[in-house]
C-alpha cells in the first residue's frame, strides 16, 4: 500500500481482501488512513473486509448473503454506511452490537510455564500461562505474540494441539468427507445394502470414472495458454462410473450424497458416528459445506474450523488458535465463543492469538504484549483479567477495549 501511495499513478481500481488480518485496533485506523490516501488520489478502492471499523469509512456498502454456502450469493443491500446501519441483514444488525465484558472468570487449575523466550524480538520472557481457562495473547501486529506462543510456548510443550489456517487438503481430490473420516463408514454403508465391494464408492478406486479418473473435471493443454478445464462429458462432473451411481442409500447415490451440505447429511444419515461428525461441523459454524467440496476451495478460516471439528471430543489438552476470527462474518464471533468456552468448560486449555476485541473481552485472562512492535516490543506489559486490562495505562490494547 505505502508502494502505491508514493506511485503518480491515479485512475486505478485495487482490490484489497481483509486487509485488516493481523492488525490491532490501533493499527486499523492506520489502515483506514492509508485506504482513505488512496481513494483521494483519485483511483478507485474496493476491500473485502468484516471489520466493522474498516466497513465504517466506506463511500458505499455491498452487502452479500443473506447467509453462507447455498444459502448466500445475493446481494441484500448495497449503500452508504449509514443506511446499512438501518438495513435488516446480519451485517446491519451486527453493526451495532458488541458482546459485553464477561461478568465471571475462571480460576486456573494450574500453569503452563513458558521459560526465558528470546526468539525474534523477545527480551528473555517468562510468564505462567493459567491452565483450564480461556487466555489471549494480544498486542499490536509485530509485538511478538507469534513469537512467545508458537515459537516459544509450542517447542517448550510439543504435545500442544496447534490449529492454524493452513490449507487442510493436498490436492483437489480431498474433500469434508474424506478429510473427517466419516467416507470410509459411507462406503461401508453403500456396500452393505447394494451388497457389493466399499471400493465401488470411492472415487479414488475401482468405482472412478474411466474418462476422468475420478476427478469430474477434464483438463485440456492448450500449449502456451493456460490450461483449459471442463466437466467431463462421461460422467457430467459426478466422478463415479454408471454402475456406481445406480446403486441407492435411503434413495440416494453415493454422488448426491457428496453433493450434500452438511445440514442436510444431518437429517440424511443415521450412522451414530458419521452424525456425531457432522454434528461437530454444524457446533463450528459449517453447516454450509458440501460433503463433497474439494478442500482447495476453502478459505483459511474455514479450515481452521474443519480442524476445529475434529478436536471437539479430547480432553485435558493444550490448544492454540492464531486468529480464529479470520474471516468471519461479526454474527460469527458469538457461536466461535460459545466452541471455545465448551472446549475450556470440558477441561482443557485455550490460547488464542487474537486482534478482535469481542473475543478479548470474553476471555478468562490476557496477556499484552508491547508496548510497540519490532524492536520496541517483545515484553509483557499486562497480566490479568480483561477488567483488570481497562487499568493498564500502557497498553494500546486496554485503550481501545475501553
Amino acid at each position: 500500500m505505502v508502494k502505491h501511495l508514493t506511485s503518480s499513478l491515479v485512475d486505478v481500481m485495487y482490490i484489497f481482501d481483509e486487509p485488516s488480518v493481523g492488525l490491532h485496533p490501533r493499527d486499523v485506523h492506520r489502515l483506514n488512513d492509508l485506504l482513505r490516501k488512496l481513494r483521494d488520489k483519485g483511483n478507485t478502492v474496493l476491500v473485502v473486509e468484516h471489520d466493522p471499523e474498516v466497513i465504517k469509512i466506506a463511500d458505499f456498502v455491498v452487502d452479500l448473503g443473506p447467509l453462507a454456502g447455498r444459502r448466500g450469493g445475493e446481494v441484500v443491500f448495497q449503500g452508504s454506511f449509514e443506511a446499512l446501519l438501518k438495513a435488516p441483514t446480519l451485517t446491519g444488525r451486527h453493526m451495532k452490537k458488541a458482546l459485553p465484558m464477561k461478568a465471571e472468570f475462571r480460576k486456573a487449575s494450574g500453569s503452563i510455564p513458558i521459560r526465558k523466550g528470546k526468539v525474534n524480538n523477545l527480551k528473555n520472557v517468562s510468564v505462567d500461562v493459567p491452565a483450564g481457562v480461556f487466555t489471549v495473547v494480544t498486542g499490536v501486529a509485530g509485538s511478538g505474540k507469534s513469537s512467545l506462543v508458537h515459537q516459544t510456548l509450542v517447542p517448550q510443550h510439543p504435545d500442544a494441539i496447534v490449529i492454524d489456517q493452513a490449507a487442510v487438503g493436498a490436492n483437489s481430490r480431498s474433500n469434508p468427507a474424506t478429510y473427517t473420516g466419516i467416507m470410509d463408514s459411507v462406503r461401508k454403508a453403500f456396500a452393505s445394502a447394494n451388497k457389493v465391494a466399499p471400493a465401488l464408492f470411492s472415487f479414488n478406486s475401482k468405482g472412478a470414472c474411466d474418462s476422468c479418473q475420478g476427478l469430474g473435471v477434464v483438463y485440456t493443454d492448450l500449449a502456451y495458454l493456460d490450461e483449459v478445464e471442463l466437466p467431463c462429458e462421461v460422467c457430467g462432473g459426478k466422478r463415479f462410473k454408471d454402475e456406481v451411481l445406480s446403486y441407492k442409500l435411503n434413495g440416494k447415490s453415493i454422488s448426491d450424497v457428496l453433493e450434500m451440505t452438511v445440514a442436510q447429511g444431518l437429517e440424511y444419515f443415521t450412522l451414530k458416528d458419521v452424525l456425531a461428525v457432522l454434528e461437530a461441523m454444524r457446533d463450528v459454524g459449517l453447516d454450509y459445506l458440501s460433503l463433497g467440496q474439494p478442500l482447495s476451495t476453502l478459505s483459511g478460516g474455514e479450515c481452521q474450523r474443519i480442524k476445529l471439528a475434529g478436536e471437539l471430543h479430547k480432553k485435558g489438552s493444550l490448544y492454540i488458535m492464531d486468529e480464529p476470527t479470520t474471516g468471519l462474518h461479526m454474527s460469527d464471533i458469538a457461536r466461535l465463543l460459545a466452541i471455545i468456552n465448551r472446549i475450556v468448560d470440558e477441561g482443557n486449555t485455550m490460547i488464542v492469538i487474537e486482534h478482535n476485541l469481542d473475543v478479548i473481552r470474553n476471555a478468562d485472562w490476557i496477556i499484552d504484549m508491547g508496548p510497540e512492535g519490532g524492536y520496541k516490543g517483545g515484553t509483557v506489559l499486562f497480566q490479568g483479567t480483561p477488567r483488570d486490562l481497562l487499568a493498564a495505562e500502557n497498553s494500546l490494547t486496554a485503550r481501545y477495549l475501553s
